[in-house]
């Protein structure tokens, strides 16, 4: 359970759900993950049933032996089998948890802008701050690890009740604010990562030597409006010093309104009503009367664009209605969602892996399988991701989303102010539910690092991989070799996934606005983020393939496990294990088509994640062979092994 995590995920991964696939596939978002859960049920029965045949340690690299030994003419494909699902499974064991430091240090550099905005900027995280976090979040979740099975579960039970209470409260919020803010009520958005119930003035975006920047349109090319005139780039103006000096802004009742809100220098400036003939409203006391902001949900402002329309593309932005956000919308945006959405559902069949160290492992180890898929799966994530695919409206979009670090944290700022009354509540609203965020993403991180280092044990163990992982510590009976090297590997894989996680944008984010040390390198170009392959997602599509190729196998040695057996059932010992190999198959296929049926689904990330899972499989095999011949093992047994 703290593995799947949806304490964290919800927070870590809206973004890349929100970006990857648009301006399109976040309409589906709701409705992929719940396709997804369908794979993960096919394939956790598959689990369910073989922990019942095989309790033991190194969960489907057990499955596999056991599975074909058992047989009497496949027994010869046992090693085989063993070997390519252990080394499958550590494409997504070893991957997972550095996807998971990663992200953890993405947060981190997010939460450095919140608590120290003069510092670190709210658009661009500090590159050696997440590197130096990678470093340190690893090393301190390894102790953790090494201290023990025991010690590790104790944290991961404290952190689910953590992570569930907190979710539980923001998703009512979440819907409590849509359903209390009806289309045309006044409401609250967001300018510069503050909450503001108003309009904000816009003004034009200068270069460095002051000059306004022509827009561009989706494709790049500059924008200009019907008279052929340049269009220029806005952003929201905010309060400078002399709008409060009254030597130098003469205007009383605009001088009268801004001291009257209670705004700042930096605070958004606002947007003033005004009549037919352009003059400023005013109201009792003589003060200008800042516009409001009034929320939309119209169908026709939930999708913008022109199909097709390289310049301004379909984009979708919200959903009108709760029954939206349940549809499927296409085939395709569905098939994109659940490919990322098995990153946040994969972890139940992690217990698997303490078949050893479980009281009563075949009645137990089942039970943890499917309750854990269940709870986190079915219940908290359908629930959290409704209400927060339900919140959106004109005032924060999917697109909003996809450029925004923490999408999640924003929204909590939102419904936070409005709950709570202001927006410095609102802001302490989200710090402690970021907070929760780090706590489950240290769950979640320790509960892979544990299960990913068991399998590593088991290979060590039985020689298919340097003896030496094979070896437990004599005090704590932790597998401290194989920990250690999987910290050191979520170290380098950390800090590459944070290295361009803001690559693949639709358009180009504003400049740099901190130049100081912690921004002295790592820093590209506005315009190279929308060119540059977005690596988080590299990273996470990795991992995924080694999960889809992890399932696949456990299907297939469901499937021959059982095929002799007394307790065979058509249903849950074929049926089921031929449709989670089937699903799996389709979903990592889908990369390979995907980029060229989709708009906006990018070939950069896919492409170079299966380049990286077959250079794994071709070394597997190269290694496999090397390792027969240094240990003196046939690949392929002429004979059952004597027990």
């Amino acid at each position: 359970m703290a593995l799947i995590a949806p304490g964290a995920f919800l927070w870590l991964t809206f973004q890349m759900q929100s970006l990857y696939g648009a301006p399109m596939a976040g309409c589906a978002m709701w409705f992929g993950i719940l396709g997804a859960l369908l794979l993960c049920f096919a394939t956790a029965i598959s689990y369910a049933e073989l922990s019942k045949l095989f309790p033991g340690a190194g969960s489907s690299y057990l499955y596999a032996e056991q599975a074909f030994l058992s047989k009497t003419k496949a027994y010869k494909f046992a090693r085989v089998a063993k070997f390519f699902t252990g080394w499958a499974s550590h494409l997504y064991y070893w991957v997972y948890p550095g996807c998971m430091v990663g992200v953890t240090a993405i947060l981190a550099g997010y939460l450095a802008s919140q608590f120290w905005p003069n510092t670190f900027s709210g658009t661009y995280n500090s590159p050696l701050l997440m590197f130096l976090f990678c470093i340190v979040f690893a090393l301190g979740v390894g102790y953790i690890a090494f201290r023990g099975v025991n010690g590790s579960t104790g944290v991961n039970v404290a952190i689910n009740i953590i992570q569930i209470s907190a979710l539980i409260v923001f998703s009512i919020m979440a819907i409590a604010y849509r359903i209390n803010h009806v289309q045309g009520a006044q409401a609250i958005h967001l300018s510069n990562g503050t909450a503001i119930n108003y309009n904000v003035d816009q003004v034009n975006v200068t270069d460095d030597k002051g000059k306004p920047v022509q827009d561009t349109w989706a494709d790049n090319s500059p924008k200009t409006d019907d008279k052929g005139q340049p269009v220029y780039k806005q952003q929201d103006r905010q309060v400078a010093k002399d709008d409060l000096d009254k030597t130098k802004n003469t205007d009383v009742a605009v001088l009268g309104a801004l001291t009257a809100m209670g705004l700042a220098e930096g605070d958004p400036y606002p947007a003033w009503q005004k009549d037919e003939a352009g003059k400023l409203k005013l109201d009792k006391d003589g003060h200008a009367i800042a516009d409001p902001f009034t929320i939309s949900y119209k169908a026709e402002e939930s999708v913008t664009g022109k199909p097709g329309d390289a310049k301004d593309p379909q984009t979708f932005n919200f959903h009108p209605t709760a029954g939206s956000v349940i549809a499927p919308h296409g085939f395709s945006f569905m098939f994109i969602q659940a490919c990322i959405a098995i990153l946040i559902l994969v972890g139940f069949e992690s217990v698997t892996a303490m078949g050893e160290e479980a009281k009563n492992a075949k009645r137990d180890i089942p039970r943890a399988v499917l309750l854990s898929l269940v709870i986190q799966g079915a219940l908290c994530y359908l629930f959290e991701y409704f209400a927060a695919n339900y919140f959106l409206n004109s005032g924060y979009t999917i697109p909003n989303a996809g450029a925004s670090g923490a999408p999640l944290g924003d929204m909590m700022v939102i419904v936070g102010t409005w709950l709570f009354g202001s927006a410095s509540a609102g802001r302490a609203f989200m710090l402690v539910q970021a907070g929760t965020v780090f706590l489950a993403l240290v769950g979640t991180t320790l509960s892979c690092i544990n299960t990913g280092a068991r399998v590593t044990y088991a290979m060590g163990r039985d020689e298919e991989m340097p003896s030496h992982f094979g070896l437990v510590h004599g005090r704590t009976l932790s597998p401290h070799r194989a920990i250690w090297t999987l910290v050191g590997i979520s170290i380098v894989i950390g800090i590459i996934s944070v290295t361009v996680y803001l690559g693949e944008q639709s358009t180009p984010l504003a400049a740099l606005d901190k130049h100081n040390f912690w921004y002295s390198f790592g820093i590209f170009s506005p315009a190279a983020y929308t060119k540059l392959p977005n690596t988080l997602v590299i990273i996470t599509l990795i991992s995924n393939f080694g999960t889809f190729m992890l399932y696949m196998m456990t299907c297939l040695i469901a499937m021959v496990a059982f095929r002799e057996h007394h307790s065979f059932n058509g249903f849950k010992h074929l049926f089921v294990p031929v449709f989670g190999l089937v699903a799996n198959l389709v979903c990592m296929l889908f990369y390979l088509i995907g980029p060229f049926m989709v708009s906006g689904m990018s070939w950069k990330e896919p492409y170079i994640a299966l380049a990286v899972a077959a250079g794994w499989g071709l070394y597997g095999l190269f290694y496999f062979r090397k390792r027969s011949a240094t240990v003196g093992r046939p690949m392929f047994l002429k004979e059952k092994p004597a027990y």
